[in-house]
């Protein structure tokens, strides 16, 4: 979808000159997703919402999520396969954050009566959830005081292989721009919409 999938090993660290600051020797993924400060040139068109960069894929069609106040809670991309939220959150800069994410994740979906099961993926343990009606898979890849989190949604256990697929693709050639401001743990990083999709919306709720 985006070019040649490259094999890497999980959890590889950063072996350019110029790394964003870390403790504790963590490591962070050497393919990506990638930091803003080691994000490639590679010509890839993304879609730039502010904190993250997405490489929409062709034929994909993007839905806003808006809270109560007008904020953009989610950005959302509807694909033949399936639906792929990708959502970036502030995180510690010594610890590792989506295994706690990660297990809160499991007890809710648990709680809402899906069938969970741990697997290993690309950046180490992945979480897939069913029930009758939708195949859930969610990534976690922690970097660099950030955490990006990834959800394939898609109706069938068919559908979800693609739809897994896809979200891989898409996760390893996002760009996080965390920033410096300190910000609590687990705060979405804000999301701004280009001005031309946000005058569209602005236009749609006008006029319902």
């Amino acid at each position: 979808m985006f070019g040649k999938r490259r094999k890497r090993g999980r959890h590889s660290a950063n072996r350019g000159t110029a790394q964003p600051e870390v403790e504790s020797g963590e490591e962070f993924p050497e393919d990506g997703p990638y930091d803003e400060a080691l994000a490639p040139d590679d010509g890839l068109t993304r879609l730039d919402l502010g904190s993250i960069r997405l490489p929409v894929p062709d034929g994909a069609q993007l839905q806003v999520e808006m809270d109560p106040a007008g904020a953009v809670r989610a950005v959302h991309l509807l694909t033949p396969v399936g639906q792929l939220t990708v959502s970036a959150f502030a995180a510690p800069k010594s610890d590792r954050l989506w295994p706690e994410v990660g297990a809160e994740l499991i007890a809710q979906l648990k709680g809402d009566g899906f069938r969970i099961n741990r697997e290993n993926g690309d950046w180490g343990e992945e979480i897939t959830a069913r029930n009758n009606e939708v195949h859930l898979r969610f990534v976690g890849v922690d970097g660099p005081r950030w955490m990006l989190r990834g959800v394939a949604a898609a109706p069938s256990e068919q559908q979800s292989a693609q739809a897994v697929e896809a979200l891989y693709e898409l996760m390893r050639h996002t760009v996080v721009a965390r920033g410096d401001q300190p910000m609590p743990v687990r705060t979405p990083l804000p999301i701004e919409l280009p001005e031309t999709i946000a005058r569209h919306i602005a236009a749609q709720q006008e006029q319902g």
